[in-house]
């Protein structure tokens, strides 16, 4: 206990003395309180788009202000716990290069500090989880690390400020320009006032996009408004995706380390989940519905497989005891984030405190009581039933209570942008439809003011409108400009999976690089007109301002098209 004590005096104390801060001036901004911090930009949200803005920013001399609600930069990649899901090709390509590099940052990491064996160390390609969701699965801790190298030199030398355990509360706003950002500290209750040119929202649910007055949606668009195949026949503002509370655990055989009966047990034990189209039994089963043919399918679970044969154990594993010395590791570490503890009975956004407060208390309670049926009740290839062996690691996702820092929030409020990407600008079936072309010919739609790339499929995991899964096939595509712009306001970006698609294209514009790029493109936008002293809009509409951005961006390690498709083979 006492070592809890003392960290959290040391997090207090940070966010008492504002350490690693920018100036600090006095006087009043549309606010009571005194206490205000000025920078060129202020970024709410530490997560992966918010961090990439920051560093795109940073590296171009500008001075910045991130606030951050847990005591952990990165977003999905740490706080939430969740191992990238990537392109096939990012090893290579569709990734920005600093994303790339952070990939990299990763591997050098485990090996100057992690006893791996000699084979993995001269992998190059090193994977420490040799997970089969990702080429690369690693302990957030390791992720952090990696993010953390890349901020050091800014705090040093004060070009950051970056508050930990704060959250935004409130907005100073004039028309359709930000003048300030209200900030409260989580642990002392604090406020600070942060002072910008350009305010980016990397809040992973567009927190800023009310409190600023911006123009957003939210949920399932219809198919009159969108002509997206997959619409719904009408708008459903509050049918968001499930959102999942993660959790770490590794398994050490002939031990119990079963935890204590969840409260909310006995209902998840009995739930029957009542979606469109059916799923094919309980939750807490290894049979669910397959994401694309929503067809049944079985599970395989083993703990004390070493390999793929694994089956859910292997799908996100952390670590895998085959890449580090003997003795090192007890048993695999593995993240679960499965359709067994995905939580769509409510919405987290969107609906009164109370309500987000009893969501989040429910989607905790999915996860323990999965955690509990797999250490009791789960059914096991040799005819047993459940794995006490399996151990909650709490201290791999940094928090007491066993679970990750923070739910994945799989969508966010999204702005009504100068341009939405829709199913037909990058849904594979839709793009056939549109264009003509074959299957092998047909392209995801160019744009001429793109500003990044992605590629991942349209995946919507089951949603809070009774929805079963829509994962359809998509195409390698790009990022718009114009899907960063919202209709009025002047200085505020979306940073993050806020920005102009649909409940629909949100699917394969989520995902951990793409948001890296979506954030560092945002960031390198806010530099580029501070530096120009054009506004957004106009680097958009003036030939000149959109190419001279793009020639920034490409030559700072952000790819604008995809290559050859040659290149592009499995």
């Amino acid at each position: 206990m006492a070592k809890t004590r003392l960290q959290v005096n040391r997090r207090q104390f940070l966010a008492a003395t504002g350490i690693g801060g920018l100036t600090i001036c006095t006087g009043s901004v549309g606010f009571s309180q005194p206490r205000s911090l000025v920078a060129d930009v202020v970024i709410a949200g530490g997560g992966v788009g918010g961090f990439a803005a920051a560093l795109a920013l940073l590296r171009n001399g500008y001075r910045v202000i991130m606030t951050e609600e847990t005591d952990w930069i990165g977003g999905q990649l740490t706080q939430q716990a969740v191992p990238p899901d990537e392109s096939p090709w990012i090893e290579q390509f569709g990734g920005t290069r600093s994303y790339r590099r952070w990939r990299e940052d990763v591997r050098e990491y485990y090996r100057r500090n992690y006893p791996l064996t000699v084979q993995a160390r001269k992998n190059s390609g090193l994977n420490p989880g040799n997970c089969t969701v990702s080429r690369l699965c690693s302990e957030p801790r390791a992720c952090l690390a990696a993010l953390d190298s890349l901020l050091v030199p800014y705090l040093g030398s004060q070009r950051l400020t970056l508050l930990l355990e704060h959250k935004v509360i409130a907005a100073d706003v004039a028309g359709s320009r930000v003048k300030a950002l209200k900030a409260q500290s989580r642990l002392t209750g604090t406020e600070v006032n942060l002072v910008g040119s350009y305010f980016l929202d990397a809040t992973e649910a567009g927190e800023l996009l009310p409190l600023t007055g911006t123009e957003y949606l939210t949920g399932a668009e219809s198919r009159e408004d969108t002509g997206e195949l997959h619409a719904k026949a009408r708008p459903e503002p509050l049918n968001m995706q499930a959102i999942t509370w993660c959790f770490a655990m590794d398994y050490i055989d002939g031990e119990d380390h079963t935890i204590e009966k969840p409260e909310e047990y006995d209902f998840w034990r009995a739930y029957v989940p009542k979606l469109s189209p059916p799923w094919p039994g309980k939750q807490l089963s290894w049979i669910d519905t397959h994401p694309v043919t929503l067809d049944p399918r079985t599970h395989t679970f083993n703990p004390k497989a070493s390999g793929r044969e694994g089956g859910l154990w292997a799908y996100r594993r952390l670590t895998d005891p085959g890449n580090f010395e003997e003795g090192a590791y007890r048993g695999g570490i593995t993240l679960v984030n499965w359709p067994q503890n995905d939580y769509w009975l409510g919405n987290v956004i969107e609906v009164p405190e109370a309500e987000v407060k009893r969501n989040l208390t429910r989607a905790r309670q999915l996860s323990l009581s999965l955690l509990y049926w797999m250490q009791t009740e789960a059914p096991r290839a040799d005819g047993g039933t459940g794995w006490p062996g399996l151990r909650l690691r709490g201290d791999v996702t940094g928090t007491d209570y066993g679970l990750a820092k923070s739910p994945y929030i799989r969508e966010s409020r999204r702005i009504r942008a100068e341009f939405r990407v829709l199913e037909k600008h990058v849904g594979l079936e839709q793009r056939i439809a549109e264009t003509g072309l074959s299957k092998d010919e047909v392209t995801a739609a160019e744009f001429e003011d793109s500003v990044g790339i992605g590629s991942y499929r349209i995946d919507l995991h089951p949603s809070t409108g009774g929805d079963n899964y829509i994962d359809i096939s998509s195409l390698p595509f790009q990022i718009p400009l114009g899907s960063l712009i919202p209709v009025r306001m002047e200085n505020l970006l979306p940073a993050c999976k806020n920005l102009g698609v649909t409940h629909i294209t949100n699917g394969c514009y989520r995902l951990h690089p793409v948001e890296w790029n979506i954030g560092e493109a945002a960031g390198m936008l806010a530099a580029f007109c501070l530096r120009t002293k054009e506004p957004p809009r106009a680097v958009r509409n003036t030939a000149r301002l959109l190419k001279d951005y793009q020639r920034e961006l490409e030559l700072q390690g952000i790819e604008t098209r995809w290559p050859d498709p040659r290149r592009m083979a499995r």
